[in-house]
């Protein structure tokens, strides 16, 4: 069986040499409602448990950032630097106590408190890739969450097979104190902050189940869209009525509902990711059905919003793909 989503790879040539500079992947999106505090920990045994499971090479990941500054080389000196940012803060463990002005206005032109990147590959963009920005630590941070991702090329997930994709993602999720997260078909992206079309632009309106978007950081304990594989914190659960409640809401085949430990749940919209493909009438009834049954929890598209190189009435119907007919 050919699996159910198309092959996207954009070519840009740079210095005579060409690059692969936009691809399609398999990524993985985790909202974490807590700082780097508690998280550096965890979040460090996550990525190492990734790591273990990719060759590491510079065909692979090439580059890292600390969002700050330039890329740097991915090299062994740069695991000590990467180790430390990840590493444990010290201080003051809330900004709100920091006495430091400089310290206090540096954190809040970056709007992070830590952040890491690994990306890249010798031949352009590999597939794979890491991603971590923790939230300002305040006593009260509102809505804001932290955000991890994880990244594989398809190629991986064709190797591996869907099953054993399906289960390193909730073992990586299962890790971590998610309050919602998901995995499915994305657009690789160069830049976690911005997403933008450029030239994906009518891929992005053909396949609705290829995500172009990054995660959300103000998300709170919404959801940010429907996925292959949709992973529900404690509080919506409970919202809809636990896992037997989400269930009476759901009648397509190929939906799977299964338990997680800590009152978490996860639902699991058919075999492989699907991307559908409007071109063809394939709207993704499964994903629909969900989104509807979701609707009052999932994250709206903020107003002003828009998606780099759409409209503002573009990025709506983009954001309400699976909602509006």
């Amino acid at each position: 069986m050919s699996p159910p989503f198309p092959r996207i790879r954009l070519y840009s040539s740079q210095s005579g040499q060409e690059r692969l500079v936009r691809r399609e992947v398999i990524r993985l999106v985790l909202h974490l409602p807590l700082d780097h505090y508690d998280l550096s920990v965890p979040v460090r045994q996550a990525l190492d448990l990734y790591l273990s499971t990719i060759n590491q090479g510079p065909e692979v990941l090439s580059d890292w950032y600390d969002l700050e500054t330039e890329p740097f080389p991915q090299d062994e000196e740069s695991w000590e630097i990467i180790r430390a940012v990840m590493a444990p803060p010290r201080g003051d463990r809330f900004l709100d106590d920091t006495q430091n002005p400089q310290d206090v206005h540096r954190y809040i032109k970056n709007q992070f408190e830590r952040a890491v990147e690994l990306s890249g590959g010798t031949t352009g963009v590999s597939g794979y890739g890491f991603f971590y920005r923790a939230r300002l630590p305040w006593r009260h941070p509102r809505d804001t969450v932290s955000l991890v991702s994880f990244s594989w090329p398809t190629e991986y997930l064709e190797e591996q097979g869907p099953k054993r994709m399906r289960e390193l993602i909730l073992e990586l999720a299962s890790s971590l104190p998610f309050s919602s997260g998901h995995a499915g078909l994305a657009f690789s992206s160069t830049n976690p902050f911005t997403s933008s079309l450029g030239e994906i632009r009518e891929e992005a309106f053909r396949y609705p189940g290829i995500d172009v978007t990054h995660g959300c950081t103000s998300l709170g304990h919404r959801i940010d869209g429907v996925h292959w594989i949709n992973l529900l914190g404690p509080s919506v659960l409970g919202e809809v009525g636990g896992i037997n409640g989400l269930h009476d809401r759901l009648c397509s085949p190929g939906t799977h509902l299964q338990e997680l430990e800590r009152g978490r749940a996860v639902v699991t919209l058919g075999e492989w990711p699907r991307a559908g493909d409007i071109s063809r009438g394939d709207s993704l009834p499964d994903h629909r059905e969900l989104a509807r049954a979701l609707e009052p929890w999932l994250s709206t598209c903020p107003d002003g919003y828009t998606l780099e190189g759409a409209s503002p009435s573009e990025t709506r119907t983009w954001w309400r793909r699976f909602l509006d007919s």
